[in-house]
């Protein structure tokens, strides 16, 4: 088959999105397939060929309703890409970006089976997005089919109300080949005793993934002889190429509303460093053993660290189906998360961890609370039997069910079946 995956951001970006469609894309090469990837320019990408999966980069941001960013012939040679291209199958991951919103007005031009992944529609609840979902209904019966991560969550349920009828679930996963692998030593590198209780938690610092609640929670949890090491990516900050002073303007008011509804936060790094000082300066701390370590860690390391840790916490405030819980699980780590996307859905597939007492907002973020939060962390502490078994659950079921090796077949069987509908 001829494949194309559609996604704002690709290698050698880093993120969630990011990974998924990287080791589908790759596995389904390596199952004999043809597989491109369109996705937005990046200075730092050295090759557009990858692990077999061909990389065609578009001068392209945003989305439909903050603006599009880049030259009008870009936007229409993306489009016309899509259009006279002879894929078999075309997948657009992810809603709210331009590699899906560029696609939505040319969906009846396409030849190609459509699939679309929708992962989640993070502002839905959003007054600037009402228009926009209120549009979503009709290009969602365009497909061939909508692929969901999860069996109840604002995507899905919101297709199901408005009669969407082709509808699956294929949930994310975490790979064998990163997770079978041996552990690098990271504690030692650290400076981790063996017997400190060592905690993880893996997300960049884009204000949203609650790193501020995750330090709170260790501070205030009756614990000792302990470290938490944050691993988080670090962005630099883009240079703003706004296309008139309208636009301008528009940017500014809307990125003022994001900051007040509780969104990206800039000075996440900032904030985490500040903290990891201040936290490791406090004579209760030291007393107690207790120790924060905030860095930004190789792709091996990191996963050596979740394999080696004794807890992963990841009390985030927004997701539509965390891979850092599927990647505990394959690192047989037991998990405390917010009940954020379908964590909570995860717990039940799974057995692997537990949720985190939380508060939703009205806007749909989800705010672990912190002195509840912290007896939970202090009764896994005291038994680590429990923390165990969770740790055995998740990783048994991570075995069955939830590696990309198993996932990827599952994508290929969707493309397979609608290519033999013809």
């Amino acid at each position: 088959m001829k494949i194309l995956h559609t996604v704002e951001q690709y290698d050698p970006s880093v993120g969630g999105m990011q990974e998924v469609v990287k080791q589908l894309s790759r596995r389904l090469v390596s199952l004999g397939h043809d597989v491109t990837v369109a996705t937005s320019f990046y200075a730092d990408r050295k090759s557009n060929l990858l692990d077999g999966v061909r990389i065609e980069s578009f001068r392209i941001g945003e989305n439909l309703v903050r603006g599009y960013r880049g030259e009008v012939a870009e936007i229409k040679r993306y489009q016309d890409f899509l259009v006279n291209s002879d894929f078999d199958v075309i997948v657009n991951f992810a809603a709210q970006q331009w590699a899906s919103d560029l696609a939505f007005p040319v969906l009846d031009k396409i030849k190609a089976k459509k699939v679309f992944v929708p992962t989640g529609f993070s502002g839905f609840f959003l007054e600037e997005y009402r228009e926009y979902y209120y549009k979503m209904q009709e290009w969602m019966k365009l497909y061939d089919m909508n692929v969901f991560l999860s069996n109840d969550y604002w995507d899905i349920n919101f297709a199901r109300k408005n009669k969407v009828s082709k509808i699956m679930i294929i949930p994310n996963g975490a790979g064998e080949d990163e997770f079978l692998k041996s552990e690098l030593g990271i504690r030692n590198s650290l400076g981790v005793k063996a017997d400190d209780f060592f905690i993880v938690h893996i997300g960049s610092h884009t204000g949203v993934k609650g790193h501020k609640e995750a330090v709170e929670i260790f501070s205030q949890a009756a614990i000792k002889n302990a470290t938490f090491l944050i691993i988080g990516n670090f962005f630099p900050k883009e240079k703003a190429r706004p296309t008139s002073f309208i636009n301008c303007l528009k940017g500014i008011v809307k990125k003022i509303i994001w900051w007040l509804i509780g969104g990206q936060d800039k000075h996440c790094p900032e904030y985490c460093h500040k903290i990891e000082k201040k936290f490791n300066s406090l004579p209760d701390h030291q007393a107690h053993n207790k120790r924060l370590i905030v860095k930004s860690l190789p792709r091996a390391e990191a996963v050596s660290a979740l394999q080696e840790a004794d807890l992963f916490l990841f009390p985030s405030n927004i997701e539509c189906s965390p891979i850092v819980l599927f990647e505990a699980m394959a690192a047989h780590t037991a998990f405390l998360a917010t009940d954020v996307g379908n964590s909570k859905e995860i717990v039940a597939w799974s057995g692997g961890g537990e949720i985190l007492p939380t508060t939703i907002d009205k806007n749909g973020f989800s705010y672990a609370k912190i002195k509840e939060g912290a007896e939970l962390l202090k009764i896994l502490f005291d038994n680590r039997q429990r923390l165990n078994k969770l740790a055995d659950n998740g990783y048994q079921a991570w075995k069955d069910r939830f590696t990309w090796e198993k996932i990827a077949k599952n994508y290929e069987g969707l493309y397979y079946k609608l290519i033999k509908e013809d």
